[in-house]
C-alpha cells in the first residue's frame, strides 16, 4: 500500500514535469510487526524514521495514510496537502460467505476497530493481525480466522475489492481520523516552489476541510494510536457535518456526537465536537484507558 501511495503522488508531480525519485523505507510500526501499535511506546509509530529523513534533506516529503498521522507533530514538521478521500468506511475481507456477524473470528490490530466490534457484536472474537495488507489477508489462509477488517480504500486501492463480503455502514462504524486519504508530510524548511508544487499538484480542498476537523477533534481530545478515538467529516447542503466520538476499550461505552458548521470554519468545528465528547463522558473513558498504562 505504501509503495502504492507513494507511486500515485509520483505520478501527479510528473504530471507538472517534476523528476521523481521514490525512496522506500520502513517505518517502527513496519518493522515490529509482533508487538501490538499501542505497545510500542511511540506516537508517531509509522512517522518518526520519515520525519528523520525530512530533517536530513534526504527525502523532500513523505507520503502517509492519514490515518496513521498523530494528532500533534513534532516541531518542524507540517502537513501541506491531502489527496483526494476513497470511501473511508471498513469491510470485511474473506475467502468465504458472511452471514452472521456475531460468531466470527476476525483478524485486527486496530484498538478502534476491537472496541467497536465489542460494543456491536459481543460474540465476535478478535485476533491481533499486523503487517501489510497483502500480508494480513494471507493470514486468512494460514490461520483459524474468518475475516479481517480492513479499510476500504486500501483494499479498493490494490484492487481486491471482490474479496469484500461486507461494508460496515459509515454511520454506525466510523472509521479512524483520516481514513481514506493520504496525507503529505514536509519539512517546515522544505524551499517554498517545491512547497506550492506539492500542494498543486496533490491537495484536494474539499477533503483537506474534512480532515481539518477530524484532526482538530483529535487534538481536542489528545487522541492517538492507543485511544479507540474515531471521526469522520462530509460537506452537506453547504455546510460541513461531522460525526465522532470514543468507545471504552471493552465496548462497553460509547461517547458519540455529532455537529454542522461552516465549511470555512472546520478546526472550529472539530474543537467544539471534541470539547462535547470528553464532557458527556469521554474523558472518563479516556482517562481510564490511561490509567491502565495506555499512552495517547
Amino acid at each position: 500500500m505504501a509503495v502504492w501511495q507513494a507511486k500515485w503522488v509520483a505520478s501527479r508531480l510528473e504530471m507538472t514535469g517534476a523528476i521523481c525519485e521514490l525512496v522506500l523505507m520502513d517505518t517502527k510500526g513496519d518493522r515490529m510487526l509482533n508487538v501490538a501499535i499501542p505497545e510500542i511506546g511511540s506516537k508517531g509509530v509509522f512517522t518518526e524514521d520519515l520525519e528523520h529523513a525530512l530533517a536530513a534533506g534526504t527525502i523532500d516529503l513523505a507520503v502517509h495514510s492519514a490515518k496513521d498521522m498523530p494528532s500533534e507533530l513534532p516541531k518542524g514538521f507540517e502537513i501541506i496537502a491531502y489527496s483526494p478521500r476513497e470511501q473511508a468506511h471498513d469491510v470485511l475481507v474473506s475467502d468465504k460467505a458472511i452471514k452472521n456477524l456475531n460468531h466470527l473470528i476476525i483478524g485486527t490490530s486496530s484498538v478502534r476497530r476491537v472496541a467497536i466490534l465489542k460494543h456491536y457484536y459481543p460474540g465476535i472474537r478478535t485476533v491481533s493481525v499486523r503487517g501489510n495488507l497483502q500480508t494480513r489477508i494471507k493470514k486468512l489462509e494460514s490461520s483459524k480466522l474468518d475475516a479481517v477488517m480492513l479499510a476500504f480504500a486500501g483494499v479498493q486501492r490494490l484492487g481486491l475489492a471482490k474479496s469484500i463480503k461486507y461494508s460496515f455502514p459509515l454511520d454506525k462504524v466510523i472509521p479512524a481520523v483520516g481514513q481514506g486519504s493520504m496525507a503529505i508530510e514536509v519539512s517546515s524548511q522544505l524551499d517554498r516552489k517545491k512547497r506550492e508544487l506539492i500542494r498543486d499538484s496533490v491537495n484536494h480542498p474539499a477533503t483537506t476541510c474534512c480532515l481539518l476537523a477530524e484532526r482538530a477533534f483529535l487534538s481536542t481530545i489528545q487522541g492517538g494510536c492507543s485511544i479507540p478515538a474515531f471521526a469522520h467529516a462530509r460537506h452537506s447542503d453547504g455546510k460541513l457535518f461531522i460525526q465522532g466520538g470514543v468507545v471504552s476499550l471493552d465496548g462497553s461505552r460509547k461517547i458519540q456526537r455529532e455537529l454542522y458548521g461552516e465549511v470555512t470554519q472546520p478546526e472550529e468545528i472539530g474543537v467544539r465536537l471534541g470539547k462535547e465528547v470528553m464532557k458527556l463522558g469521554g474523558k472518563e473513558i479516556l482517562d481510564e484507558i490511561k490509567s491502565n498504562g495506555r499512552e495517547s
